[in-house]
């Protein structure tokens, strides 16, 4: 070949490579977002220009708009990536691209390229036909300088799987732990490519715009890696293992960094305003334990009540959220131990901590029997403990009492007690819901059927003015395990205006026993202790130890308009102190109210 022709392909080539994006491999840009439709692509560059003067459009070979970031160099990249990410500016799915698969640039506004109709480029054999006639004024094609060099074209599929061939073991391994990494592979990590791989493989393809052969080429490997790789370094995984608590997982701990241990539970705080927080459970235990602690992360503040819950007796999973928290907790039994964690983060956060929990269940091990704490005191102790480390128990707005009226586990209470609430529970587990309501009380349904110590029964003959009386009721509202009895008399029959339906009390009550069930001697109940205010003048203040109940005539009368069979006490004699405690406190309920 000539000299001169020669270094007329040269000059082509090179100013072919000058006109298409640059694709140097030094050079990676950040793909932020791709749009079906050129208008919609430059609307969205527009947007991003205003916030990143390095954002850049381009039409995509498959067809779609491209709006990238950049270019950077590969650390830069990779650093940039990270720190736009933690700081919520570019979307989750945000990753590396290498820039191969962007062809027309179409942002920013100086550097429009012809719309798809326009002419095509010239080939290069025009561009050297049109070269020609200055080719013979070259005196020493020598002199051209070196030009850069053009883009290695994409592999075809038979050269994708002989590249592929030639993976070592580890690297085939990479592939499939980036795949499942950004959720398009489930099954197991051996570098065998088999049908599962491929499909994901495939997948991966398609969702990056590219043709689904189900066979990466070189460049689709390194960039499924490096975006990998570059959101591992974002969550700082690194392997952690935790002697005391017999326990080796990897943690992300660009986002939580050790505190302290306060048995069963070992804490991570969060880290550079993560709002991350985790905390690994080490306990020795059976399934009995494994129940317990069930029992008692689900009061914690940080577990919302709501969201899924499945348990077996080898191991459970609960998953809370409210519109502050978005928490998960995970346990099993093994080797005479139990084992977990709880993630505890915020709404917003889903794409990250779904990844984060990826990797923590995966590398999660139990390392032999070692455990934290000797046992030596009951687990919903020991976990007490560790709340007032930071993890503090859930508590409700207030909490009130009722009584068992049926067999069923029905409830009837005060309509104070159940106002302003979101959520009401009977016994702190049971979930609960009003059924009827009215004359200032409430007849609450359990979500399952329950199997009440004792029903109440209704005490409807004349009364006796100075009979002893006593009230079963939560007097220190949740911070006692079982009700107490506050003993007083009978005063008078009706209100202090002589309103019927209502009976005064000489009795010295707190805010927690209203809703409780006032007894006669025998058991029977006379009728139900209304909150302080309910029954007085809110001009007057009245003396101590007065009290007031709804009638048991009044209170059986709602429940038979309610749909309740009312029992009707037939015991007359008095019951021993113990007879009368245990049928008393038997059929009082602690009814609580919750945001």
């Amino acid at each position: 070949m000539p000299a001169a022709l020669r270094a007329l392909l040269f000059l082509a080539a090179a100013l072919l490579s000058a006109l298409a994006p640059a694709h140097a491999q030094d050079r990676v840009w950040l793909q932020i977002e791709a749009q079906p439709t050129l208008a919609e692509a430059r609307d969205r560059a527009e947007a991003y220009s205003a916030v990143f003067p390095e954002t850049n459009g381009f039409h995509l070979r498959s067809g779609w708009y491209a709006i990238a970031l950049g270019p950077y160099g590969v650390a830069e990249g990779a650093a940039r990536l990270n720190a736009l990410k933690r700081e919520n500016l570019i979307p989750r799915d945000s990753f590396i691209a290498d820039g191969r698969e962007f062809t027309e640039q179409f942002w920013p506004a100086s550097g429009l390229a012809p719309e798809p109709e326009a002419t095509p480029l010239d080939a290069p054999e025009t561009i050297l036909e049109q070269a020609l006639p200055e080719a013979e004024a070259i005196a020493d094609p020598g002199l051209l300088a070196e030009p850069a060099p053009v883009a290695e074209p994409e592999e075809t599929t038979q050269q994708a799987r002989a590249s592929e061939a030639e993976l070592s073991a580890e690297d085939r391994k990479l592939l499939q732990v980036a795949l499942q990494w950004f959720g398009f592979y489930e099954g197991g990590i051996d570098g065998a490519f088999g049908r599962g791989t491929r499909a994901s493989m495939a997948a991966w393809q398609e969702a990056m715009g590219l043709e689904p052969t189900g066979i990466l080429t070189s460049r689709q490997r390194a960039t499924l890696v490096a975006n990998y790789q570059a959101e591992v370094a974002e969550f700082g995984f690194a392997e952690v293992v935790e002697e005391e608590a017999g326990i080796q997982a990897t943690l992300p701990l660009a986002l939580v960094e050790f505190d302290h241990y306060e048995p069963p539970f070992v804490h991570f705080r969060e880290k550079d305003g993560s709002g991350l927080t985790l905390v690994l459970i080490s306990q020795p235990g059976d399934a009995a334990a494994l129940s317990g602690l069930y029992d008692v992360l689900q009061t914690l503040e940080a577990m919302p009540a709501t969201g899924e819950r499945a348990k077996t007796d080898k191991d459970f999973r609960i998953h809370g959220t409210s519109a502050t928290r978005d928490s998960h907790a995970w346990a099993q039994l093994v080797s005479g131990t139990v084992k977990g964690f709880m993630l505890i983060s915020a709404p917003g956060n889903e794409e990250r901590d779904a990844r984060i929990l990826q990797v923590l269940e995966s590398s999660f091990k139990s390392t032999g029997a070692t455990a934290l704490d000797p046992g030596m005191v009951p687990m919903e102790e020991s976990a007490r403990r560790g709340l007032l480390a930071g993890l503090e128990v859930r508590k409700p707005k207030f909490s009130r009492s009722g009584f068992f009226v049926d067999e069923a586990g029905s409830v009837v209470t005060t309509a104070e007690a159940i106002s302003g609430c979101s959520r009401i529970t009977l016994e702190r587990e049971v979930e609960a819901t009003v059924q009827a309501g009215g004359q200032g009380l409430a007849l609450l349904v359990p979500s399952a059927p329950l199997a009440p110590a004792a029903v109440a029964e209704f005490q409807l003959s004349p009364d006796r003015i100075g009979a002893e009386v006593s009230v079963a009721g939560y007097s220190y509202e949740d911070r006692l395990p079982a009700p107490v009895l506050t003993f007083g008399t009978l005063e008078e029959s009706t209100g202090l205006n002589g309103e019927d339906g209502v009976k005064r009390l000489a009795l010295s009550a707190l805010p927690g026993d209203a809703g409780g069930p006032v007894v006669d001697a025998a058991g029977g109940v006379m009728g139900m202790l209304l909150p302080p205010d309910a029954a007085a003048d809110p001009a007057r203040e009245l003396p101590p130890g007065v009290s007031f109940a709804a009638s048991s005539a009044a209170v059986a009368a709602f429940l038979k308009g309610a749909g309740i069979a009312v029992k009707e006490a037939a015991l007359t004699e008095r019951l021993p102190p113990a007879q009368l405690t245990k049928r008393a406190t038997g059929m009082t309920v602690l009814v609580s109210c919750w945001e």
